[in-house]
């Protein structure tokens, strides 16, 4: 902690306060829990973003989709509507949140919606789809008015909960003890090799209930996808500059795998959910202009190539070489087993019927 932590240190402990009377209210029954007969899934997190949230989820999409009918369900945090929105054709970054709209452009068989009131979200899913069989709530740790029936908590293994401090000291919504909540603990964005001796390293760190599973993940990159329909370079091995510009809370995963690609890499780093104007676009080519090669890319992360598709006043040039690159998480060992047993046997009914 820095001297700029310690002088903000009084602060985060009235609002580490605050929120720990606000869960105890939850807890004790002051303030009231729904909990709802369709299955309930919740990823979140103790950090203000930036743990691999929308990865999980879509791994989970993967795990269910082909057995089950899923919907996902989230705030839809930077769109400009209010309320509960069901996805369609019509939907954008604007209308859903980045997230939602990832959800929605890859998983056709799923069915997608925002509401910052997820008992409202939940009523309404249900409603327009009475054979929907679960629910996945994205980044609902600290929405304590719904009660899901399975809880993952997710942690960055380059900024542990454990290691950190309540805002604005730190980057933790509550205190560390919230974790209690979570059935399942994820430690996300591990070394691509992780060594046993980490792993009973890090569970010493963490200090876990009995009831609940630690399990490890690591992210894999798939290549850069063309963001333009007119892009016709080859996409290559290695190239002399990439010019990498992202608005997301995390993008030293996506340096690291870029680095390898080039022999030199340039950051433009915006703020978690920018919306890009044309200013920024501007700002950006005129960036990777000023690199004096011809060997470049611009490349940027497939949530934000979300955000710029649905950005109709933002245009690129034909033929811009602008590339993005599609993420999915990956257990480490025997994880994604124990992970899958313990989703489907949270469903164990549903299971039984769909065989």
């Amino acid at each position: 902690m820095g001297l700029l932590g310690l002088i903000l240190f009084p602060i985060s402990l009235l609002y580490g306060m605050f929120t720990w009377f606000r869960n105890l209210f939850f807890d004790i029954g002051i303030l009231s829990v729904k909990k709802h007969a369709i299955p309930i899934i919740s990823v979140g997190n103790l950090s203000m973003g930036g743990t691999g949230k929308t990865p999980m989820v879509e791994y989970l999409i993967r795990l269910l989709q082909n057995q089950f009918k899923v919907a996902t369900l989230s705030r839809g945090y930077g769109r400009k509507t209010k309320g509960f929105v069901l996805a369609d054709e019509m939907a954008s970054a604007k209308t859903i949140g980045d997230e939602s709209m990832q959800y929605l452009y890859k998983y056709n068989q799923v069915k997608v919606a925002v509401d910052e009131n997820r008992n409202r979200g939940v009523n309404n899913l249900v409603k327009s789809f009475p054979d929907l069989d679960v629910v996945l709530l994205d980044d609902a740790f600290q929405h304590r008015w719904i009660k899901p029936g399975l809880s993952i908590l997710l942690t960055d293994y380059f900024n542990l909960y454990s290691n950190d401090y309540v805002f604005p000291t730190g980057k933790l919504r509550e205190f560390r003890g919230g974790a209690k909540r979570a059935d399942i603990v994820i430690v996300t964005k591990t070394p691509v090799v992780l060594s046993p001796i980490t792993r009973r390293r890090i569970a010493e760190e963490l200090k876990l209930k009995e009831y609940q599973l630690l399990l490890f993940t690591k992210i894999i990159y798939d290549g850069l996808v063309p963001f333009l329909v007119s892009t016709k370079k080859r996409i290559k091995k290695r190239y002399s500059h990439i010019v990498l510009f992202t608005g997301i809370a995390n993008n030293y995963p996506i340096q690291e795998y870029l680095q390898p690609l080039c022999s030199e890499l340039t950051v433009l780093s915006y703020g978690d959910h920018h919306i890009y104007t044309q200013e920024d676009i501007d700002r950006i080519l005129e960036k990777f202009n000023e690199v004096f090669t011809k060997d470049k890319i611009l490349v940027t992360t497939e949530k934000d190539a979300m955000r710029l598709q649905s950005c109709c006043e933002v245009k690129f040039s034909d033929g811009t070489p602008l590339y993005y690159v599609p993420i999915r998480t990956v257990f480490h060992n025997g994880d994604g087993d124990l992970f899958s047993k313990k989703i489907l046997d949270f469903l164990p009914e549903l299971s039984k019927t769909k065989e």
